[in-house]
């Protein structure tokens, strides 16, 4: 869904033509650590899917990837991905881009820290989960505007899921 609102996340640069590619289908990726290391296997045409089908592909994949059964045509194509150091216990990370794709995100891990909440009189110190968000991205194919953008749309739509059943 923040990648519909900010399509250029979604590019690639031909360099023979020296023109950069919108793409109209996203390809997902998944960073994965496997049997055989890490894999990136992508779901073809995440943006058409709704929740409960991208879920059930996402959980597929997840299968998949554990087996080390990932073939090489589900690595293929991608065109952005996401990666997840949280799970090492990791706040943060600069992933390296995927070849042929415009930027990578990253999830650290999810935690209980205090957060100032409120405004004027009402400001309080209270405990939230928090998670850091990032970005790498192609400055040939996105500016720090778009990219920018993108990670607000993320922001929100983790803040408030709800929003996501509205696309």
């Amino acid at each position: 869904m923040a990648i519909s609102n900010n399509p250029d996340i979604n590019s690639s640069l031909d360099m023979e033509s020296e023109e950069i590619i919108l793409r109209d289908q996203v390809n997902l990726g998944i960073a994965a650590a496997t049997p055989r290391g890490l894999m990136v296997p992508n779901i073809k045409g995440a943006n058409r899917m709704n929740l409960v089908q991208l879920a059930q592909a996402l959980s597929e994949m997840v299968q998949v990837a554990k087996l080390g059964k990932v073939q090489p045509a589900d690595m293929a194509q991608g065109t952005f991905t996401i990666t997840n150091v949280g799970v090492f216990g990791v706040d943060g990370g600069t992933p390296i881009l995927n070849v042929g794709e415009s930027a990578i995100m990253c999830l650290g891990t999810i935690s209980r820290r205090p957060w100032v909440v409120g405004k004027g009189a009402d400001e309080r110190i209270e405990p939230r989960w928090v998670c850091t968000i990032s970005l790498t991205f192609d400055h040939r194919l996105v500016d720090g505007e778009i990219a920018s953008k993108f990670l607000n749309d993320v922001a929100t739509m983790l803040r408030n899921p709800g929003l996501a059943l509205m696309y």
